[in-house]
């Protein structure tokens, strides 16, 4: 029987991250992933043991998995904290962001007729709803997608009237958003008009699952079904789940379950203008629009369509890259100019700090570990 001190020096080694030299490319799973060696194209490695090290000692928090991609191809893949390739992990508002891809492929589809379709018009049988006014009539698809319709929605305002938490413990979720007020904008709020892009943002998930809802009557399919149809079966995505409302509705504002690799390939469909493998999965006219920045969220960050822009440097010039972001720190980066994709899955659900140490992940260990990096 191996003493205690053999146990303990055992127990220590498996604890222990990867070294530098220990780095080994990720794995060929038939998943229509290739790979590559980081160290022959010249990548960091150290920093990736760096990073390892911060997630063996506790330093990032709930860490579960981080994927990298360069040009198509796989360098890194890390799980941790019990996690593994096959785990789903909880997105949260990441969520979003695949909302978006739906509204894309029905828009595609001539189910849709464009961004500014009016979303009053496809909910008839929910008349007569509450706070009636011609400018909640004139509520577009693109006001829900870029979060500045003019509904008193604000879930980072616990008073709000739209807040999430409160769409949440109502049956009937699309009535909520529906009957919402028009907001007021106080002396110290930007109006539209003095707002850049002409639209004063306001982070809504309640629009988010609107949006969703109008994918679902207009398919006259579940949400969950039209994401494999147009989306998950062409990427090879086999494994999701998809959180429905009390009544049913998809919920297109949060909670869907994906695997790494497979958050992976959604970044990797953005980056590559809506083709995976040589096949065009969503039209590169979609993608273009919907990876133009239309608001300001805030001071250092620009929206989308349900995608947000952020901006980190490499080698001293700042470069915009484009993210999946759901609490708990999950993220899927992508940023064009370096042809790079990269995950980052965390359960570090409503701590302040699970944003800032994935975009830390993400600025300190993988940019810098890009080969040519000197920053």
């Amino acid at each position: 029987m191996p003493s205690k001190r053999l146990l303990a020096t055992l127990f220590t080694l498996a604890a222990m991250p990867l070294c530098a030299a220990d780095y080994h490319p990720p794995a060929a799973a038939n998943d229509g992933w290739s790979s590559t060696d980081a160290r022959a194209a010249h990548w960091d490695i150290s920093r990736f043991a760096a990073l390892e090290s911060k997630l063996a000692d506790g330093s990032f928090k709930g860490i579960t998995s981080v994927v990298v991609v360069s040009d198509n191809k796989l360098v890194y893949e890390g799980y941790f904290n019990g996690s593994n390739a096959d785990q789903l992990n909880d997105i949260r508002s990441a969520s979003k962001s695949i909302t978006a891809w739906l509204v894309g492929a029905a828009i595609e589809r001539k189910l849709i007729p464009d961004v500014q379709a009016k979303i009053y018009g496809y909910f008839p049988d929910k008349q007569p709803w509450q706070h009636p006014d011609p400018r909640k009539q004139a509520i577009t698809l693109e006001d829900l997608l870029t979060m500045s319709s003019l509904w008193e929605c604000d879930d980072e305002n616990q008073f709000s009237s739209g807040n999430e938490e409160r769409m949440y413990v109502t049956e009937d979720w699309l009535q909520f958003a529906l009957d919402l007020p028009i907001k007021g904008f106080a002396p110290w709020m930007t109006k539209p008009a003095d707002s850049p892009h002409g639209r004063s943002f306001s982070y809504c998930t309640a629009g988010a699952f609107v949006a969703g809802a109008v994918v679902e009557h207009v398919t006259h399919k579940s949400l969950s079904a039209f994401a494999a149809e147009v989306l998950e079966k062409p990427l090879g995505i086999t494994s999701v789940h998809w959180n429905v409302s009390p009544l049913g509705v998809g919920m297109g504002g949060g909670g869907t379950r994906y695997r790494s690799r497979d958050l992976a390939k959604l970044g990797e469909l953005a980056l590559d203008e809506g083709r995976w493998k040589g096949q065009q999965v969503i039209s590169s006219a979609w993608v273009h629009q919907m990876l133009s920045v239309h608001a300001q969220a805030r001071d250092d960050a620009d929206y989308g369509y349900l995608w947000w822009c952020f901006r980190f440097k490499v080698n001293g010039k700042e470069q915009p890259v484009w993210a999946m972001s759901g609490n708990g720190g999950n993220y899927v980066f992508v940023m064009p100019s370096q042809r790079l994709v990269t995950v980052v899955t965390g359960t570090a659900y409503n701590q302040r700090y699970a944003h800032p140490q994935s975009q830390e992940i993400f600025r300190d260990y993988v940019l810098k570990a890009l080969p040519g990096a000197t920053d």
